[in-house]
């Protein structure tokens, strides 16, 4: 399938217990991949080194580019993210003249674009309990939650060591001690928390498409 290609667009859940924030992975460097991921809209673009084995590493091999859409929780359905794929699919079935202009609009909100990114990870284990949730901008110091034990005479906060927004956490209420908790990006724009309310508001009120709109 990969050889027959001009472009894949590969779909991905986070893992099971684990959410992310739609974004779209690209490779360092890239500019095609790079145009066509802000072509798709989707609230964060974060550059990602290709994996050994993966379909977009075997795509580059042969030439072809793929584009990683990352969003929701595994074994869940998510609206949002569900908008956000297939809008992010349309429009560059759009730009690549695929599909007509016919009910296809133009992401109206620039993606944030984040070239590293930093798991923060559980410093114990026990009951996990969270206060900060998926598209929010935090800074280093923010206490994004707490660990106790199962009576709550012992706690330890789990504050963010870099800056940036959060497009990925876990969702279990009980960890180990080294598990990943926080996907912190970092952004580079002049207004990140303006963007992510504009990011937030778009996805919203964007349509699902109905067939009729497309063919």
């Amino acid at each position: 399938v990969v050889m027959r290609c001009d472009l894949g667009i590969d779909l991905h859940s986070a893992a099971v217990h684990r959410t992310n924030l739609p974004q779209v992975r690209v490779s360092v460097g890239n500019a095609r991949t790079r145009e066509l991921a802000n072509v798709f809209g989707a609230p964060v673009i974060l550059t990602s080194a290709l994996r050994e084995g993966s379909l977009r590493a075997t795509a580059k091999e042969a030439g072809v580019d793929v584009l990683l859409y990352e969003a929701g929780e595994g074994l869940r359905f998510d609206e949002m993210a569900a908008r956000a794929g297939v809008a992010g699919i349309l429009r560059v079935l759009r730009h690549m003249d695929m599909l007509p202009a016919k009910g296809i609009a133009k992401a109206r909100v620039k993606p944030l674009y984040c070239q590293s990114s930093k798991w923060l990870r559980a410093p114990a284990g026990g009951l996990l309990r969270t206060y900060r949730g998926d598209g929010e901008m935090v800074e280093i110091g923010d206490v994004l939650a707490t660990v106790s034990d199962p009576f709550g005479e012992s706690e330890v906060d789990l504050e963010a060591m870099v800056a940036g927004i959060i497009v990925g956490r876990a969702v279990m209420p009980i960890v180990n001690e080294g598990d990943a908790i926080f996907h912190i990006a970092e952004v580079s724009h002049d207004d990140p928390a303006q963007a992510v309310e504009d990011l937030a508001t778009q996805l919203e009120n964007s349509p699902l498409f109905d067939e009729d709109e497309i063919i």
